[in-house]
């Protein structure tokens, strides 16, 4: 049995921007890792992913990019290292290979069980990522023998798939790249589009992200949104991480050929069936997009960058195939893959405390979860960049202040007592 004050769970850039606050609090931690540093980003994503961010939106507390690329976007194997060099910086012990079995309360504190050993802390931090079990439809299970059937996180690269169609099913940031990489590959591609979230990748001469930055949109905390709960859920946007930056969206892969369709709705036997309302969902993407650009140009215009800016611009509205397909029989041969983009959930099966609604779904208070317990990383958790790695500084920066006081605040009870 081991003793510490914090154990944070999770080794990825959360739980590392965590240890680095909570060592400028002088607060003693370990970090607990299941496999290896950044372990997801190693393990769980396809060959040719890069970040969504631009390079210089790669923070971590207390390290800016310094590299000759402020406007590239990182490769996996560039944010793994990253990412390694960033922890062999830090003071805290980590230890990898180290699985946490349970997590349960005590008087006091915390019971971290791994499978090398026991942990008893006043304090735990869980940090281990919002992506880390595909969101698959019970309909997978029906899918007729030899259609292959996966997803993201066994995804690498096009190779892997047989000759022949692929439906992907999903057209946020994940369903729309996949379907791109696919389709270049030769293998035609239909892509099921349900509700998604369209923006440019540059405008007016800027990424999208230095608008949203500067505009201070990502900075929005969860107190501030009427209906956070809806905020949470908000697809990823339909962008793009490339060595020269382009946009992605559905204009774009109807152009080199990919069948666009509505959301998937159902399997009857052998039949895929596609809702109609691929027109509607288009057309609230496309209101939303104006919607936005309209207030990134009144924020320029306020702000003094409107006449430093080259003038605004509107991409065109989504293009909609003309007859729209409702069904597709896979008994046909045309589809020989479906890969499910719709979307991931965390993973909290070892987490043996009653801090989870109705629904399963993990409650908190911008991160705090319970009394010494917090959780990092996940989607508009503090603010709308929370999930972002450049959003972990300022959420592990409040949160490591708010154990530091609760930690106090027991300290002087505690001694009064006595």
């Amino acid at each position: 049995m081991k003793r510490v004050t914090a154990v944070v769970i999770g080794a990825g850039h959360a739980g590392l921007a965590m240890s680095h606050h909570l060592a400028r609090h002088g607060i003693d931690h370990v970090i607990l890792e299941r496999g290896e540093v950044a372990n997801a980003w190693r393990h769980e994503r396809w060959e040719s992913l890069r970040l969504l961010t631009p390079n210089w939106q790669c923070r971590l507390p207390g390290q800016a990019y310094a590299g000759p690329e402020p406007e590239g976007f990182m490769s996996m194997p560039e944010l793994i290292a990253l990412l390694d060099d960033y922890a062999r910086g830090l003071s805290a012990p980590l230890h990898t290979a180290t699985e946490v079995l349970a997590l349960r309360q005590l008087e006091g504190g915390y019971r971290v069980i791994t499978n090398r050993g026991e942990w008893h802390c006043r304090a735990a931090i869980i940090a281990t990522g919002a992506c880390q079990l595909p969101v698959v439809p019970a309909m997978a299970t029906a899918l007729p023998p030899g259609i292959m059937n996966l997803t993201p996180h066994a995804y690498r690269h096009p190779g892997q798939l047989p000759q022949g169609g692929v439906l992907v099913v999903g057209a946020s940031a994940t369903g729309v790249q996949l379907a791109d990489e696919i389709q270049r590959s030769g293998r035609p591609v239909t892509l099921a589009v349900g509700q998604h979230l369209r923006l440019p990748r540059r405008y007016r001469g800027r990424d999208i992200q230095w608008w949203l930055e500067h505009a201070g949109m990502l900075d929005q905390r969860y107190d501030e949104v009427e209906d956070l709960s809806r905020a949470r859920r908000q697809p990823s946007p339909q962008l793009l991480g490339s060595a020269a930056p382009q946009d992605l969206d559905l204009n774009t892969l109807s152009g080199r050929g990919v069948r666009l369709v509505g959301r998937l709705a159902g399997l009857a036997g052998t039949r895929l069936q596609f809702s109609g309302s691929l027109a509607m969902h288009c057309t609230a993407a496309d209101l939303k997009l104006t919607r936005l650009l309209d207030n990134l140009d009144a924020w320029a215009s306020a702000h003094g960058w409107h006449d430093v800016l080259p003038a605004p611009e509107r991409p065109a509205p989504t293009r909609l195939p003309k007859r729209p397909c409702l069904g597709l029989d896979l008994a046909a041969g045309e589809i020989k893959t479906v890969l499910w983009a719709t979307g991931f959930r965390p993973d909290f099966h070892w987490l043996q405390v009653p801090v989870f609604d109705p629904r399963g779904r993990l409650q908190h208070q911008g991160g705090v979860v319970a009394p010494g317990l917090y959780a990092m990383g996940l989607p508009f958790m503090r603010r709308r960049k929370s999930g972002a790695i450049h959003g972990a500084d300022d959420d592990a920066r409040d949160l490591s202040s708010h154990l530091a006081a609760w930690l106090a605040r027991a300290k002087k009870q505690h001694s009064s007592v006595a």
